[in-house]
């Protein structure tokens, strides 16, 4: 394994120890607030962690086992609006955060340089493969932590 994977499969499982920590301090009586107009609340940024983490186990392992794995973006800001993210508690969304992502990281170690090249097709992006995903989703909780703690400029980080 390429050390540039092993990093990148590291920062990726590092992002539930930042999340976890970015909330560890986040006041309760805030979880819901907008302090920024046009900006998700820690609430909704919890949400969507966990709706991301989910859509992105699932995707990884399409690309592994499908022959011509096909990956739907999906509109992020429907899914804050559809799915409640600002009205619903944010514990069985971080749980589910944290699980998908743990699963996910026992079985992206165990990958054969094969695998990670399979290629697939991303319906907003194009050509899309195991390493791609790996680009993305290593980032992904670290900018949403970020926003959390203390750094609004951060809360919408687009994964489609």
């Amino acid at each position: 394994m390429s050390e540039n994977r092993r990093a990148l499969i590291s920062r990726y499982e590092d992002g539930v120890a930042e999340v976890q920590a970015a909330l560890a301090d986040f006041p309760t009586e805030q979880l819901f607030a907008h302090p920024i107009p046009g900006k998700w609340s820690a609430a909704e940024i919890v949400h969507h962690l966990a709706d991301s983490e989910m859509q992105a186990a699932i995707r990884i392992r399409r690309l592994i086992c499908e022959p011509h794995p096909v990956i739907q973006a999906y509109d992020q800001e429907l899914w804050a609006q559809r799915l409640h993210y600002n009205e619903r508690p944010i514990g069985p969304s971080l749980a589910a955060f944290i699980a998908a992502r743990e699963s996910t990281v026992s079985l992206i170690r165990e990958l054969t340089d094969e695998q990670w090249r399979h290629l697939g097709w991303h319906t907003e992006s194009g050509s899309y493969h195991a390493e791609t995903w790996l680009a993305i989703y290593a980032d992904h909780a670290h900018g949403h932590a970020g926003a959390l703690g203390g750094r609004p400029e951060t809360v919408k980080f687009a994964v489609g």
